[in-house]
C-alpha cells in the first residue's frame, strides 16, 4: 500500500500543475465547464437514429463480448424502442473514429482512451461498472512467468516489456509513467517495448513465454483465468498499481436529449442477475452500473496523460 502511494505521488508530481490544458476539439462546445461536449442546441444538429450502434472497448476478442452484452442490448432495445446492433472493433483508434464520424452512438471506452474519445469524438461518459458494494476500478499489473529470471521490476532492464497499445492506461500510459517516476526506467533506453495490440494478447504472450514481462489490466487477467484461458500459475505478478477507474460508458454528444436520457435509463435499470453480462463480468467482480463524471473520475488519468506528454490533438 505504501509503495503504491509513493508511486502515485511520484507519478503525479511529473504532471504539470493545471489540468486546464485538456480541451475539446473545436467542433464541440463546453459551456458548463464539465469537460465534455455539450448537447447541440440547434435541432438540425441532433440525431435520432432508428438503429443504435454499440461498441465495447477492444480489450479482448470482440466475439467474447458480443455474447456477453447480448442480454443488455435486448434491454436497451426495450427501454429506447430502438434496434441495437453490436459493433465489433479491433482497436481504440477505430472506435474513436467511428464515434467521431457519427457511426457509433453508445460505447464503452477503456480507461486510457476515454479522454481522447471525449476530446475528439464528443463522447459523453456517464456510468461504469462497479462491485455490489459500490467500489470500482482495476489495477495495472506488471506480470512475468515463472522461470523468466524476473523477480522484481528492476529485473526488466535489458529485457522486453509487452504493452497493449499506446492509448491504453494500464497497457501503456500508467506503467510508462510509473516506471519512469519510481524506477527511472524508460522504454528504448532501459528495456525494449513490444506492442501486442490487446491485453489478452499480452497475457497470453507472457503465459506462453513469448514475452518475458507485460503490463496489463488485472480485470482482464481475472476473467481469462475464470474462463480457463490461462491458469493462475502461468503468470507471476511483480507490480500492482493504485486503483484506476474502469471502462466508461456513454453516448455520442449529438443524440437527442430524450434519447440520451433513455440510454442512461437502460444502464440504470438493467438487472444483472442471471444475465449474460453477469456471467462474464462477475468474473472480475462487477455487479452493477454506477453514475460517474469524466471531470472527477478521470482526473487521475488526465494527470497520467500529462506526465506522459500525451496530446489530445485530433487527427
Amino acid at each position: 500500500m505504501l509503495r503504491n502511494l509513493l508511486a502515485a505521488t511520484a507519478l503525479l508530481a511529473l504532471a504539470t500543475p493545471a489540468l486546464a490544458d485538456f480541451q475539446l476539439d473545436s467542433r464541440y462546445t463546453d459551456a458548463d465547464g464539465d469537460l465534455i461536449a455539450d448537447i447541440p442546441t440547434d435541432a438540425s444538429e441532433l440525431k435520432d437514429p432508428s438503429v443504435l450502434i454499440f461498441a465495447y472497448t477492444p480489450v479482448e476478442d470482440p466475439a467474447v463480448y458480443a455474447e456477453a452484452w447480448k442480454d443488455f442490448l435486448v434491454h436497451m432495445e426495450t427501454v429506447t424502442g430502438k434496434k441495437v446492433q453490436f459493433f465489433p472493433v479491433d482497436s481504440n483508434a477505430a472506435q474513436i473514429e467511428a464515434m467521431r464520424a457519427g457511426r457509433l452512438h453508445v460505447a464503452g471506452f477503456n480507461t486510457g482512451s476515454n479522454p481522447l474519445a471525449v476530446a475528439c469524438a464528443g463522447f459523453r461518459p456517464f456510468t461504469m461498472m462497479a462491485k455490489e458494494d459500490g467500489s470500482f476500478g482495476y489495477e495495472m499489473e506488471i506480470i512475468t512467468y515463472p522461470g523468466a529470471g524476473i523477480e522484481k521490476v528492476e529485473d526488466i532492464k535489458g529485457k522486453t516489456l509487452a504493452f497493449s497499445s499506446e492509448t491504453s492506461n494500464s497497457g501503456f500510459k500508467a506503467p510508462s509513467a510509473i516506471l519512469k517516476a519510481e524506477y527511472g526506467m524508460e522504454a528504448g533506453e532501459d528495456f525494449e517495448a513490444a506492442f501486442s495490440g490487446k491485453h489478452d494478447n499480452t497475457i497470453l504472450g507472457v503465459a506462453n513465454k513469448d514475452y518475458p514481462a507485460g503490463a496489463i489490466a488485472n480485470s482482464v487477467r481475472k476473467r481469462m483465468i475464470a474462463r480457463e484461458v490461462i491458469s493462475d500459475d502461468q503468470v507471476k505478478i511483480i507490480y500492482t498499481s493504485q486503483t484506476f477507474p474502469t471502462t466508461g460508458y456513454g453516448v455520442a454528444h449529438d443524440l437527442t436529449p430524450e434519447l440520451q436520457d433513455k440510454i442512461k435509463e437502460a444502464f440504470a435499470t438493467f438487472k444483472w442477475e442471471g444475465s449474460t453480462l453477469e456471467a462474464e463480468f462477475s468474473k472480475s467482480g462487477e455487479a452493477k452500473f454506477i453514475p460517474i463524471t469524466f471531470k472527477d473520475n478521470w482526473s487521475v488519468i488526465r494527470q497520467i496523460d500529462e506526465a506522459n506528454g500525451v496530446s489530445y490533438a485530433c487527427q
